[in-house]
């Protein structure tokens, strides 16, 4: 079985293994998109927690998942709690920002972890290079890159480095903050396989 991951522009994020589609902070969602078994959201600024975006892709029976309560959320999961969901196992991880106000730690927002087709998914949240990053295994990374709200390229990679990342992909950039060249240059500066996707772009991976 393959898993095909989307980056749908920003933090937004699309992971399907044929059966099941999990999609991660949905926003400025457009185009012909499958509907969602499972949504996280890691937090509940607006280009994260996005109404429109959660009703335009649910079904009947979708999950929403997040760290707080809100109106479409369905399952309130904290840092370090589990969640089974068709088979998937989620855990939410700390997400927070150090020396910036934007993210606050006693927030009790969130990252995820996802156990899907044998491989651990890490989308991080909107956060800078956190101490708790080190107890954290992950075959997979969405690492924002974008800096100003979240990590730096140059922190990004070293987060990748400190989760065992395989794989990572640049997110959080090419939208409100972050460039290409941010995206780029921690393609250069990680130490894994980097693919710099184009807003919904797709790729397979074995």
């Amino acid at each position: 079985m393959s898993l095909k991951i989307s980056w749908l522009g920003h933090a937004s994020m699309l992971v399907s293994d044929g059966n099941l589609n999990v999609y991660f902070d949905p926003w400025k969602q457009s185009g012909n998109l499958p509907s969602a078994d499972i949504i996280l959201v890691t937090h509940e600024h607006h280009d994260h927690y996005s109404e429109p975006d959660i009703r335009m892709i649910s079904k009947p029976g979708t999950r929403v998942v997040a760290p707080m309560k809100m109106a479409m959320v369905t399952d309130i999961v904290k840092p370090g709690e589990k969640i089974l969901i068709s088979g998937i196992e989620i855990t939410a991880v700390p997400a927070y920002n150090i020396g910036k106000v934007f993210h606050p730690k006693n927030s009790g927002w969130a990252g995820y972890i996802i156990n899907m087709d044998g491989k651990k998914i890490y989308h991080t949240g909107d956060t800078d290079r956190i101490p708790e990053m080190k107890s954290i295994k992950a075959d997979i990374a969405f690492m924002p890159s974008g800096g100003t709200f979240t990590m730096t390229p140059g922190e990004a990679a070293s987060a990748a480095n400190d989760v065992g990342a395989k794989v990572a992909i640049p997110i959080h950039w090419g939208d409100i903050v972050g460039s290409l060249e941010d995206a780029q240059e921690f393609k250069r500066l990680a130490g894994c396989d980097v693919y710099l996707l184009k807003k919904n772009e797709s790729l397979t991976l074995d």
